[in-house]
């Protein structure tokens, strides 16, 4: 056997692919180890976002809104009311607070006789003004409708959610059902002869804005998922989308847990025959 120019023994080539096949794992770890610590910090980074990212922005549209009401309303509240003439500080909300009590006072004035006497003859002042009267009737019927609208919203709401081909052929959009249409427009029928639906179809990410849609119910698809469930997919652009499954077995529970709590039904004994 040759002995090493160094005076060593040469490694076999079985040492050799051995050192070699522990070299490359030990870099393959090394390689690995930074991308799954990045990942881990991206997925810590994400949730954090998700949960701090909501709260931060409705305090600060809750703020932006109590700061612009007290700008606005703020001067008109007489100085002896203001607890910003007694502490060294300012207190935020107080125009907001006095906004709604001004509105609450001019609500109940107008509900009496009086009341009713003095807007009508600001009304009648206001229709006199060639330009004013354009714009306040147009603002009048603007609140009017918002305000209606609301209250309906609020006492009837949505009563299903549904599907209709809607841009086109083939393309399906969520629709909330609203109810029977009624009125003139169910008396015209310009569908035909089939019942009628209105319905309201929400544009993505911005619910409250959307169509008014006035379909037959042949061509509306009832789904089962509840408005809630419905309003996450309109919101998040189809990013949340509910399990169907796991509402069909909520359904299925809630029906068994029903069932038990029901008394059972007693059957009478059949009458005699004598």
């Amino acid at each position: 056997m040759t002995d090493h120019p160094s005076g060593k023994t040469p490694p076999k080539s079985g040492d050799d692919s051995a050192a070699l096949s522990a070299g490359l794992q030990l870099l393959a770890a090394d390689d690995s180890a930074p991308l799954r610590i990045g990942a881990r910090l991206r997925n810590y980074f994400l949730t954090g976002l998700i949960i701090v990212g909501p709260v931060t922005l409705t305090i600060y549209i809750i703020w932006w809104v109590i700061n612009v009401t007290d700008a606005w309303l703020k001067p008109f509240v007489p100085v002896v009311y203001l607890p910003d003439t007694y502490l060294p500080f300012a207190v935020p909300g107080i125009g907001l607070l006095f906004g709604i009590v001004f509105l609450t006072l001019t609500g109940a004035l107008a509900a009496n006789l009086l009341g009713r006497s003095l807007i009508s003859f600001g009304e009648m002042a206001l229709d006199r003004m060639p330009i004013v009267r354009n714009v306040y009737r147009a603002l009048k019927q603007f609140f009017e409708s918002l305000v209606s609208a609301t209250a309906s919203s609020t006492q009837h709401g949505f009563q299903k959610v549904g599907l209709i081909e809607f841009p086109s052929k083939g393309l399906w959009s969520i629709v909330f059902v609203t109810g029977e249409t009624k009125g003139e427009i169910s008396v015209v029928q310009p569908g035909g002869e089939d019942e009628l639906l209105t319905v309201f179809m929400p544009t993505g990410i911005v619910p409250p804005t959307g169509f008014i849609c006035f379909v037959p119910r042949r061509d509306v698809t009832f789904l089962k998922m509840s408005v809630e469930d419905a309003a996450k997919i309109v919101i998040s652009a189809g990013i949340v989308v509910p399990d169907y499954e796991a509402r069909l077995k909520q359904l299925a529970e809630r029906a068994v847990r029903t069932e038990t709590k029901r008394p059972p039904v007693v059957t009478p004994p059949p009458p005699s025959s004598s």
